[in-house]
């Protein structure tokens, strides 16, 4: 049975809890549904949680394991020299995956009988023609270790698929049987079910931590395995970025991190004073009917792919800012720069700082107005010296969403900036992020056991940590200057 037809069967086994656990307090109860403990639907959802939930737990945990259960006994299949790295296990195992699918297919379209998919060799002819012939493709000969792989593949998770259905619809069953057998009139199902909430709102928010962790955990290994090949001085503090992965690379963090920080800068001169004062402007100066036009066509900009920004930067500014200023004034050539992507990047966050600035700036009191305008003061005054302040923490929020998501962007700075790593001043010469060069560096058939690769996890955690620095500072910012209003 498929997962998509086992969650179908608890979804109606649930639906059946609830009605049937409804049904049954309120018969407890002989229709006087006063005298129950929790309201009628608390009993219902008591039901389909003790339904559902258990179940859909342990089918999430078995989905999770049996993967790496069956692996561990398909590396029997090969010499140990051969699954000794990781990088080579990673390759035999998704053979051995293409392979086992390939078999599955092929018995779907009715090409090979179930019996004949296990009993198939190599020896016999080629495998790989031998299913091209039914049109599934494979990239690559089988050889017979694989082949045999596969086709304990195939036995290891029709069992495992034949036990997780058997087992999930049990539990099921026996939740819902065990929901039913406490349902009575004095059964305290509300509690019950909030506390279930509860518990699955703090599974939900260890989740986001964990996954955090996990993330910070995995480019913090693989940053320490690259680090082990390449000297961290080097790293840190050469001026070159030039890889090889014929040997003797240089990858200097300085080019790139000048690239990023530099295209980020102009990026944020551009949406912050446009972002900024189109928020002022629509919160304290238009009127209604040209807000409700106004805001929903700049926040349009937010759904545009960065893609589209990139062929924009590419074919528009581009070529603009190259005839316009750099070729006039001898600074460049190319319509690929720092000022291109920057410019483009910066309009890009202008509906996130508008936006978010704009719903902050209405959240202020209409009481701190009043009062300003009561001393005297004009309504440019009121927003300098009361409005702004009095919105300065999300509007430093605002901008420091902005600008994580100008040092993130990768796409625009391909088609705007182009991928050189350089140290230069001049904003029409062409640059590149450390986000350009993780994609590339990772890139293509690559294996995660030279420094030219591994330098995408040291890449990253840098990007990480400046990342990370940017909000302390964002935050001490906005504790020092913090306002408190009743």
């Amino acid at each position: 049975m498929t997962v998509a037809l086992i969650l179908t069967v608890l979804l109606v086994l649930a639906v059946a809890g609830y009605v049937v656990g409804r049904q049954r307090a309120v018969a407890s109860a002989q229709g006087n549904i006063r005298v129950l403990h929790s309201l009628p639907n608390y009993y219902g959802w008591h039901g389909a949680i003790m339904a559902g939930v258990p179940a859909l737990m342990f089918m999430a945990v078995w989905l999770i394991v049996q993967p790496m259960v069956v692996e561990r006994q398909l590396v029997s299949y090969f010499p140990a020299d051969r699954v000794k790295s990781d990088a080579a296990r990673t390759l035999i195992m998704a053979d051995v995956r293409r392979v086992a699918t390939g078999l599955d297919t092929a018995v779907e379209r009715g090409a090979l009988t179930d019996q004949q998919a296990r009993n198939i060799r190599t020896e016999f002819g080629s495998v790989r023609d031998r299913l091209a012939s039914v049109g599934v493709a494979l990239g690559s000969e089988v050889t017979p270790q694989v082949l045999q792989a596969a086709q304990r593949s195939r036995e290891l998770n029709a069992s495992g698929a034949l036990m997780r259905t058997v087992l999930t619809i049990a539990l099921s069953l026996a939740g819902l049987a065990y929901a039913l057998k406490v349902t009575n009139k004095d059964f305290r199902a509300r509690n019950r079910v909030e506390q279930v909430m509860l518990a699955l709102l703090m599974a939900a928010s260890t989740i986001a931590i964990l996954t955090t962790i996990g993330i910070v955990m995995s480019m913090l290994s693989e940053s320490m395995r690259f680090f082990s090949m390449y000297p961290w001085q080097d790293f840190f503090f050469s001026l070159t970025w030039q890889p090889s992965f014929q040997g003797n690379s240089a990858l200097g963090l300085a080019p790139l991190l000048w690239g990023t920080l530099y295209i980020s800068f102009v990026s944020m001169l551009v949406a912050v004073p446009i972002g900024l004062f189109t928020a002022i402007y629509l919160a304290e100066y238009a009127a209604p009917r040209v807000r409700a036009v106004v805001k929903p066509l700049i926040e349009i900009i937010a759904g545009i792919p960065t893609v589209v920004f990139g062929l924009f930067a590419l074919v528009t500014v581009g070529p603009f800012l190259r005839d316009a200023f750099a070729q006039p004034l001898g600074l460049g050539t190319s319509g690929s720069s720092v000022m291109t992507a920057g410019i483009v990047i910066g309009i890009l966050n202008i509906p996130f700082i508008s936006s978010l600035a704009d719903d902050i700036i209405n959240a202020v009191p209409q009481s701190l107005r009043d009062a300003s305008y009561g001393l005297g003061a004009t309504k440019s005054e009121t927003i300098r010296q009361v409005i702004l302040p009095a919105a300065l923490p999300g509007v430093v929020g605002a901008v420091l969403l902005a600008a994580s998501r100008a040092i993130g962007e990768t796409m625009i700075v391909v088609m705007g900036a182009g991928a050189a790593a350089r140290l230069d001043l001049n904003p029409f010469q062409a640059m590149t992020t450390i986000t350009v060069k993780i994609v590339s560096q990772l890139t293509g058939d690559t294996e995660f056991n030279s420094p030219e690769t591994l330098v995408a996890f040291a890449l990253g955690m840098t990007l990480f940590v400046i990342t990370l620095g940017l909000n302390i500072v964002a935050l001490i910012i906005v504790r020092k200057y913090r306002e408190q209003y009743e």
